[in-house]
């Protein structure tokens, strides 16, 4: 679904899945860097994985 479909979505608990999935998101980024572990995403159709110094050089804390 796309953001916009999904703010149009009848079920209240759908638009706000797309924001506990953000925050899911961000809170694994952050036990990465402090357990200085890679995270794996999938991004432009490819699996990558992002260490927790590429983190951290993006700012994550």
């Amino acid at each position: 679904m796309t953001v916009d479909e999904l703010s149009k979505a009848k079920d209240r608990d759908i638009p706000a899945s797309l924001v506990a999935m953000k925050r899911a998101a961000q809170s694994a980024r952050e036990l990465a860097v402090r357990t200085n572990t890679a995270i794996v995403v999938w991004r432009d159709g490819k699996v990558v994985r992002i260490t927790a110094e590429e983190l951290r050089k993006a700012g994550v804390r």
